[in-house]
């Protein structure tokens, strides 16, 4: 009876387990539903801002994404047997192999990682104007966004009241044609806008509406800083200060002109592309040739397109240890 009792008990938590695992996959790579996300000063969110969280912890996610330039291949291949995930690999490889060495070189990995971020873009703005195509036309209205960012409490719509009346005008600025709709391409502009050149001009006028108090055309500390100083200490103006003349006024003239603003709103591809292969060399270029040969990779794989089957096994180890000690 207690062998029995053994065994029951360890269904039991194979089951758990294996709920625990498919929760884990599915919140892993989660994406809000929402325009890209803004920083306290504004700013959009770059792409890896979640890459490490504030203690230092790192987020394999946006490395897998950033290799398969889709949130739902990630996921897929966290659920791979490490064999089946390296073969897939394999493939990518020679892919992102451009003058077929077998090696893949710094410039080819920052291409691919570029393609990847675009990719998932396209993901993005598709999956969610799915969800907020109401009526299935493939376009896009007003009303539909509405309903699908904020819902129909009509309470709700006057909390949000500020924030409805930027995503109207955020709509009409992608609305290209002015036909009153979104098509894919003008909805991807729309939760998209710091990846669409054509909505520059667009979000550096908006800043200035919001934040150019003396209407001059540019932004001054004070008014870069806006709201955000009124309950902030010395110490919190004096580390904005300082980025304010060494990272955002890039000519040193005490003020932030349109080509400024518009750097410190977007945030650079190009650079988060180079991070991202800084990051993956070092952690896979064994030999410290400066390139990363598919074996390389391929022993690495975790590292780029991950796989949680070593993992299910270590936790299948420990549900037995535990039963034996009952």
């Amino acid at each position: 009876m207690k062998e029995i009792h053994k065994v029951h008990i360890f269904f039991i938590l194979c089951y758990i387990l294996e709920l625990s695992l498919r929760c884990y996959c599915a919140s892993a790579h989660i994406h809000q539903h929402k325009n890209t996300e803004r920083l306290e000063d504004g700013a959009f969110s770059p792409r890896d801002n979640d890459h490490y969280s504030n203690n230092g912890e790192h987020h394999h996610e946006f490395d897998h994404e950033a290799i398969l330039g889709s949130v739902k291949d990630a996921e897929e291949f966290d659920k791979l047997p490490a064999e089946e995930s390296k073969r897939r690999l394999r493939i990518l490889l020679q892919k992102m192999d451009l003058n077929g060495n077998e090696v893949i070189e710094r410039n080819e990995l920052k291409a691919w990682i570029l393609r990847s971020f675009s990719m998932l873009t396209e993901e993005e703005s598709r999956d969610r104007l799915e969800d907020a195509d109401s009526n299935e036309d493939g376009k896009i209205t007003w009303e539909e966004i509405l309903h699908d960012t904020y819902g129909s409490d009509p309470e709700d719509l006057i909390i949000d009241e500020a924030l409805v009346s930027n995503d109207k005008k955020m709509f009409h600025a992608a609305d290209f044609n002015k036909d009153g709709y979104l098509n894919a391409e003008e909805f991807k502009a729309y939760t998209h806008p710091e990846e669409t050149p054509q909505m520059y001009q667009f979000l550096v006028q908006q800043t200035l509406d919001e934040k150019d108090i003396d209407r001059n055309g540019y932004l001054s500390f004070q008014e870069f800083l806006g709201t955000r100083a009124q309950n902030e200490n010395k110490e919190w103006l004096v580390v904005e200060k300082d980025k304010f003349d060494h990272e955002h006024d890039k000519n040193g003239d005490g003020k932030l002109d349109s080509n400024e603003i518009l750097s410190w709103l977007v945030p650079s591809n190009e650079e988060i592309a180079t991070d991202e292969v800084d990051h993956l060399f070092a952690a896979s270029d064994d030999d410290h040739d400066n390139t990363l040969s598919f074996d390389e990779i391929l022993d690495h794989h975790d590292v780029f397109v991950g796989s949680e089957a070593t993992d299910y096994g270590d936790y299948l180890q420990d549900i037995e240890r535990f039963t034996d000690e009952l």
